[in-house]
Order: C-alpha cells, then structure tokens, then sequence
C-alpha cells in the first residue's frame, strides 16, 4: 500500500540494517551493527475507561490530566533517571491549559524530550471536519467554515506554540493519535503537512498483530505474534522524506483496554519483544498511557523491566530518544543510496 514502490526495498534495509549480518555488508560501525535502540515512551493524555470503566467524558477532553496522572508521569521519568534512561513524552496541547504545568516543566528540565500530540487528540487520517475529535462533533462551532486539513493543521501548530509560550518546551517530534497499520503511507498530503511545520519525523504506525481473547490468557501464539510484528515496527522513510518510528506492540490499552490482559501477561509480552530487539540489533518503541498505567502498573514494573534488559544487556543496548532512532535510520537511508562511506 505505499505510495513509493521503489523505496521497499530501503524500507526492509532500514527494517534490519542494525542486525550484524547486514551491518558488516554495509560497512556500519561496530556499535550501530549490534546496539539495539529501546525508546519509552508515554502519551500524556486522559484514557477512556480510566481511571475506571465506563469513563468516556475523556474523549471529549483529553487534556483533562488527573492528579494521579500527573504524578505517575513525574515519577515515570525520575525512576527512568535512576536507571541511566529517559522517557519521551508526547503531550496533547490541552493539557497547557490546566492552572499548573510545572510538573511538566519538571520533567523537560530534567531532560525528557516532549513532543507533539495534537491539541484535542484528533485524528489526522480525518477527512471530514467533524470526524476529527468527538469535541467537535459536541461543539462544531468551534471549528466553523474550516476544512478537515486545517483542523488538524491548526491542532498541531497550536500545541507547538503553547509547548514554548506556557511551558517554555522546545517539542521534539510527533506522534499520531491512534496508531495506524500502514502509519502514513497513503496521506502524502499529512507527510508534507508535518514536513512544512519543521517535523523530520513522525510515529504514526502501530502493527497489526494478534492479541488473545478479552479476559483470557494470551497462548503462545499470541505472544510469538507480538514479537513477529516487531519486525513491522522498525523504522523507514517515507518518500517525502519524512521518517517514520512505529509504535511496538503491544500498547497498554491494547492490552488493558481492550481485552483485559493481567499485569503478568503485558510483562511477558514486553520481555520477549525487548530481548528480540536486542538479540537483533533492533528498535523497540514502548508505546503506553500514564492515565491507564497508574491503575494497571501502579509500581511501574513494565518501565523498571524495560530499563533493567537494557541494563543487562550492556552494550548492546540504549534506552534513547526518538530523536536518535530518526537520525540512525537517516545515517543508514544515506548508506543504502551510497552517499555515506564511513
């Protein structure tokens, strides 16, 4: 399904370029041959049906953080601290708009990249004006004689202003609301659009992959799809140029969501991904929710589990920003085409 045929085949190389079979045939470096890139990374938004079922107000204000929200993402990145990592955030611009944001100034002071989210956590794959945020389905005012495009436009460049003017943040990328199969291989139009408000890249695709039965425990099938769709999620560029960093499976809300996973099962899953995106050199993007953490992982074991297999395995591993990942997968687009000897 993409637009640009002839860079599969860059696609696949910057899918497994990091493995050393494929890193000694293009002359990479002996760190980027081995190491893989383990990111932890936290959507600072309110999630439906937590911090108990039924809740869905959130869906109509996503900025709405609760204190124990809050709190859980201040202590996510100081534990993430202690362990020599960090943790990147991306933030939903309402969020600028509660009476204190200095826990948010605490944690990019403390070095935690912030990026973008979008105002109102909208959905830029909308094509009409009202399918862009359940607010503006409630309140279509608000967005008035605009098109789908300029909704999300807007959304976008507003939380970019309020990230400097409130917090005094410099945003570093953009992730999507949702995840989406094919991120965005078929919107050109919204590649170009991030490219012109200064993004260089972008999370956006989330894999498909199996999940279990709600209320059930996942069977080893399940958890051998998960670590196959790993494969899904490494990073490539787009034709416009633009680089993409997938989501790795599997989300939180995926899990605890949707089909009611247990702790122990999430911790499984988030193991054998982590230990095959290190035996291959790999990245993996943890993709989670503070909002729905602090009830399901309250003692914030999966974080402490990402940290402590990035530990062991010593140098053949990195808890990184984003921010690094678009740069390698950049270093490696320059390798295939030939423009980089060394």
């Amino acid at each position: 399904m993409l637009n640009h045929q002839p860079s599969l085949s860059r696609r696949r190389f910057l899918a497994g370029a990091t493995a050393v079979s494929v890193g000694a045939a293009t002359g990479l470096a002996h760190e980027e041959k081995q190491k893989a890139l383990v990111a932890i990374t936290l959507d600072l938004e309110m999630s439906r049906h937590y911090p108990r079922r039924g809740m869905t107000e959130w869906d109509f204000q996503k900025g709405s953080l609760d204190t124990a929200t809050k709190e859980y993402s201040v202590q996510a990145a100081r534990l993430a601290e202690q362990h020599g990592g960090l943790i990147h955030f991306f933030c939903v611009g309402r969020v600028l708009e509660q009476p204190c944001v200095d826990w948010l100034k605490e944690i990019a002071a403390a070095g935690h990249p912030i990026g973008n989210h979008t105002y109102d956590h909208v959905n830029v794959l909308a094509t009409k004006p009202d399918e862009t945020q359940f607010r503006f389905r409630r309140s279509p005012w608000l967005i008035k004689g605009m098109t789908a495009a300029q909704v999300i436009k807007e959304n976008i460049r507003m939380t970019s202003i309020g990230l400097k003017e409130r917090a005094g943040i410099d945003e570093q990328g953009f992730r999507t609301p949702g995840g989406f199969t094919e991120g965005l291989a078929d919107r050109e139009d919204i590649q170009q659009m991030l490219l012109k408000l200064g993004f260089t890249w972008v999370s956006s695709k989330y894999p498909r992959h199996k999940s279990g039965s709600p209320k059930q425990a996942p069977t080893s099938e399940v958890y051998a799809d998960i670590v196959r769709a790993q494969q899904e999620a490494q990073p490539f560029i787009y034709s416009s140029g633009l680089v993409e960093i997938p989501m790795s499976p599997i989300s939180d809300v995926t899990a605890f969501r949707s089909h009611y996973w247990k702790l122990d099962y999430f911790l499984k899953a988030i193991h054998q991904a982590v230990e095959w995106a290190i035996e291959t050199g790999s990245v993996f993007d943890f993709i989670a929710h503070p909002s729905c953490l602090v009830v399901e992982d309250p003692s914030f074991e999966s974080i402490k589990l990402i940290c402590e297999l990035v530990t062991k395995a010593g140098d053949r591993a990195e808890i990184v920003a984003l921010d690094s990942i678009a740069q390698r997968a950049k270093r490696l687009d320059l390798l295939v085409d030939g423009k980089l000897t060394n």
